[in-house]
Protein backbone atom coordinates (compact mmCIF):
# COMPACT_ATOMS: atom_id res chain seq x y z
CA UNK A 1 0.00 0.00 0.00
CA UNK A 2 1.12 3.12 -1.08
CA UNK A 3 1.45 6.57 1.56
CA UNK A 4 -0.14 9.64 1.30
CA UNK A 5 3.51 11.10 0.83
CA UNK A 6 4.12 8.98 -2.21
CA UNK A 7 0.98 9.33 -3.72
CA UNK A 8 1.26 13.02 -3.66
CA UNK A 9 4.07 12.44 -5.48
CA UNK A 10 3.65 10.26 -8.16
CA UNK A 11 0.22 12.47 -9.05
CA UNK A 12 2.39 15.68 -8.91
CA UNK A 13 4.95 13.61 -11.67
CA UNK A 14 2.21 12.50 -13.62
CA UNK A 15 0.55 16.03 -14.12
CA UNK A 16 4.59 17.17 -15.08
CA UNK A 17 4.23 14.98 -17.87
CA UNK A 18 0.87 16.02 -18.82
CA UNK A 19 1.92 19.51 -18.66
CA UNK A 20 4.71 18.68 -20.93
CA UNK A 21 3.43 16.17 -23.55
CA UNK A 22 0.10 16.87 -23.47
CA UNK A 23 -1.78 19.05 -26.18
CA UNK A 24 -3.50 22.26 -24.75
CA UNK A 25 -7.21 20.96 -25.18
CA UNK A 26 -6.72 17.80 -22.94
CA UNK A 27 -4.73 18.76 -20.38
CA UNK A 28 -7.36 20.29 -17.44
CA UNK A 29 -9.25 17.04 -18.10
CA UNK A 30 -6.46 14.45 -17.53
CA UNK A 31 -4.94 16.44 -14.34
CA UNK A 32 -8.59 16.14 -13.48
CA UNK A 33 -8.23 12.27 -13.44
CA UNK A 34 -5.27 11.54 -12.33
CA UNK A 35 -6.45 14.12 -8.90
CA UNK A 36 -9.41 11.87 -8.58
CA UNK A 37 -7.82 8.60 -8.75
CA UNK A 38 -8.06 6.87 -4.83
CA UNK A 39 -4.98 4.68 -4.29
CA UNK A 40 -6.37 1.40 -5.91
CA UNK A 41 -7.14 3.42 -9.32
CA UNK A 42 -3.54 4.76 -8.95
CA UNK A 43 -1.83 1.40 -8.33
CA UNK A 44 -3.61 -0.17 -11.31
CA UNK A 45 -3.01 2.42 -13.11
CA UNK A 46 1.05 2.44 -12.11
CA UNK A 47 0.68 -1.26 -12.53
CA UNK A 48 -0.86 -1.23 -16.29
CA UNK A 49 2.13 1.19 -17.34
CA UNK A 50 5.27 -0.96 -15.75
CA UNK A 51 5.74 1.22 -13.00
CA UNK A 52 5.05 -1.52 -9.84
CA UNK A 53 7.49 -3.92 -8.90
CA UNK A 54 6.13 -7.29 -7.85
CA UNK A 55 6.86 -10.00 -6.10
CA UNK A 56 8.78 -8.05 -3.50
CA UNK A 57 8.17 -7.14 -0.19
CA UNK A 58 8.98 -2.67 -1.19
CA UNK A 59 7.36 -2.97 -4.27
CA UNK A 60 6.60 0.59 -5.53
CA UNK A 61 9.55 1.88 -8.23
CA UNK A 62 9.69 5.77 -7.62
CA UNK A 63 9.09 7.82 -10.87
CA UNK A 64 12.63 9.20 -10.52
CA UNK A 65 14.21 5.44 -10.65
CA UNK A 66 12.43 4.43 -13.83
CA UNK A 67 15.32 5.42 -15.68
CA UNK A 68 18.08 4.73 -13.38
CA UNK A 69 15.95 1.20 -13.48
CA UNK A 70 15.79 0.64 -17.31
CA UNK A 71 19.76 1.49 -17.60
CA UNK A 72 21.13 -1.29 -14.80
CA UNK A 73 18.83 -3.71 -16.55
CA UNK A 74 16.48 -4.08 -13.56
CA UNK A 75 13.17 -3.45 -15.58
CA UNK A 76 12.77 -4.57 -19.19
CA UNK A 77 12.48 -2.68 -21.79
CA UNK A 78 13.41 -2.61 -25.68
CA UNK A 79 16.84 -1.37 -26.36
CA UNK A 80 18.40 -0.71 -30.16
CA UNK A 81 21.53 0.75 -29.44
CA UNK A 82 23.82 1.95 -26.77
CA UNK A 83 27.30 3.32 -26.57
CA UNK A 84 29.39 4.00 -23.34
CA UNK A 85 27.31 7.25 -22.70
CA UNK A 86 23.93 6.50 -23.49
CA UNK A 87 21.16 3.77 -24.25
CA UNK A 88 19.17 3.65 -27.21
CA UNK A 89 15.26 2.29 -26.20
CA UNK A 90 12.05 1.80 -27.42
CA UNK A 91 9.25 4.21 -26.48
CA UNK A 92 6.20 2.14 -25.05
CA UNK A 93 4.09 5.08 -25.35
CA UNK A 94 5.09 6.31 -28.81
CA UNK A 95 4.00 9.05 -31.01
CA UNK A 96 4.86 7.12 -34.18
CA UNK A 97 6.21 3.84 -35.06
CA UNK A 98 9.71 3.93 -33.82
CA UNK A 99 9.95 6.84 -31.53
CA UNK A 100 12.81 6.05 -29.32
CA UNK A 101 14.23 7.16 -26.03
CA UNK A 102 17.42 8.11 -25.65
CA UNK A 103 18.39 8.20 -21.99
CA UNK A 104 21.94 8.95 -20.33
CA UNK A 105 24.06 6.38 -18.39
CA UNK A 106 24.46 9.14 -15.42
CA UNK A 107 21.47 11.27 -14.89
CA UNK A 108 21.15 14.12 -16.15
CA UNK A 109 19.70 17.32 -14.14
CA UNK A 110 19.73 19.67 -17.44
CA UNK A 111 19.99 20.11 -21.13
CA UNK A 112 24.09 20.79 -20.59
CA UNK A 113 24.48 17.73 -18.38
CA UNK A 114 23.05 15.47 -21.60
CA UNK A 115 26.63 14.12 -22.82
CA UNK A 116 27.36 14.94 -26.71
CA UNK A 117 27.43 10.95 -27.24
CA UNK A 118 23.80 10.90 -26.41
CA UNK A 119 23.27 13.46 -29.22
CA UNK A 120 25.50 11.57 -31.26
CA UNK A 121 23.65 8.14 -30.84
CA UNK A 122 20.25 10.04 -31.42
CA UNK A 123 21.72 11.32 -34.94
CA UNK A 124 22.91 7.43 -35.36
CA UNK A 125 19.10 6.21 -34.42
CA UNK A 126 17.83 9.21 -36.82
CA UNK A 127 19.85 7.91 -39.79
CA UNK A 128 18.89 4.49 -39.05
CA UNK A 129 14.97 5.39 -38.56
CA UNK A 130 15.37 7.08 -42.29
CA UNK A 131 16.76 4.42 -43.96
CA UNK A 132 14.81 1.41 -42.26
CA UNK A 133 11.59 2.59 -41.54
CA UNK A 134 11.45 5.41 -44.45
CA UNK A 135 10.42 8.41 -42.05
CA UNK A 136 10.10 11.48 -43.89
CA UNK A 137 12.21 13.53 -41.26
CA UNK A 138 12.96 12.99 -37.66
CA UNK A 139 12.28 15.49 -34.79
CA UNK A 140 15.19 15.05 -32.01
CA UNK A 141 14.30 16.78 -28.93
CA UNK A 142 15.02 17.44 -24.96
CA UNK A 143 12.68 17.05 -22.47
CA UNK A 144 12.59 16.61 -18.64
CA UNK A 145 10.74 13.26 -17.44
CA UNK A 146 10.42 11.64 -14.20
CA UNK A 147 13.14 14.32 -12.82
CA UNK A 148 15.83 13.51 -15.56
CA UNK A 149 16.60 15.05 -19.01
CA UNK A 150 16.56 12.61 -22.15
CA UNK A 151 15.91 12.65 -25.61
CA UNK A 152 13.55 11.70 -27.41
CA UNK A 153 13.99 10.42 -31.28
CA UNK A 154 10.86 11.03 -33.23
CA UNK A 155 9.81 9.53 -36.90
CA UNK A 156 7.87 11.60 -38.55
CA UNK A 157 5.92 9.74 -41.44
CA UNK A 158 2.60 12.31 -41.86
CA UNK A 159 1.83 14.30 -38.79
CA UNK A 160 2.66 13.08 -36.05
CA UNK A 161 3.52 14.47 -32.61
CA UNK A 162 4.37 14.03 -29.38
CA UNK A 163 0.91 14.46 -27.48
CA UNK A 164 -0.92 12.27 -30.21
CA UNK A 165 0.84 8.94 -28.70
CA UNK A 166 -0.64 5.49 -28.63
CA UNK A 167 0.11 2.23 -26.43
CA UNK A 168 1.98 0.10 -28.84
CA UNK A 169 1.85 -3.74 -27.46
CA UNK A 170 4.36 -6.33 -27.78
CA UNK A 171 4.20 -7.88 -30.53
CA UNK A 172 4.72 -4.05 -32.57
CA UNK A 173 7.42 -3.53 -30.33
CA UNK A 174 9.50 -6.48 -30.87
CA UNK A 175 8.76 -6.61 -34.65
CA UNK A 176 10.44 -2.67 -34.59
CA UNK A 177 12.90 -3.89 -32.02
CA UNK A 178 14.20 -6.13 -34.62
CA UNK A 179 14.34 -3.70 -37.67
CA UNK A 180 16.06 -1.47 -35.88
CA UNK A 181 18.35 -3.18 -33.31
CA UNK A 182 22.31 -3.20 -34.11
CA UNK A 183 23.06 -6.40 -35.06
CA UNK A 184 26.65 -7.97 -33.71
CA UNK A 185 29.40 -8.15 -36.88
CA UNK A 186 30.46 -11.07 -37.85
CA UNK A 187 33.67 -11.45 -38.25
CA UNK A 188 35.90 -12.37 -41.49
CA UNK A 189 38.75 -15.13 -41.23
CA UNK A 190 40.60 -15.32 -44.23
CA UNK A 191 41.43 -18.26 -45.55
CA UNK A 192 45.92 -18.32 -45.76
CA UNK A 193 47.59 -18.94 -48.77
CA UNK A 194 49.11 -21.81 -49.04
CA UNK A 195 53.10 -21.31 -48.96
CA UNK A 196 55.30 -21.53 -52.40
CA UNK A 197 56.49 -24.97 -51.72
CA UNK A 198 58.68 -24.19 -54.61
CA UNK A 199 61.35 -21.99 -52.25
CA UNK A 200 61.27 -24.91 -50.07
CA UNK A 201 64.38 -26.91 -49.76
CA UNK A 202 63.75 -31.14 -49.87
CA UNK A 203 67.08 -32.88 -49.36
CA UNK A 204 67.59 -35.28 -51.85
CA UNK A 205 66.77 -39.07 -51.81
CA UNK A 206 69.33 -40.41 -50.63
CA UNK A 207 68.97 -44.60 -52.31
Amino acid sequence: MLSKEQIQEIKNELIQQIEQNFPEDKKNSAKQQIQAMNNEELEEFLKKNNLIKTGEKDNFLEPKDIFRSIVEGKIPCYKIDENKYAIAILEINPGSKGHTLIIPKKPANSIEQIPQAAFSLAKKISKRLETKLKAKKIEISSNKISGEFIINVLPIYKDESMSKRYRANEKELEEIKSILEKKPRKRIFKKKKPENISNIWIPKRIP
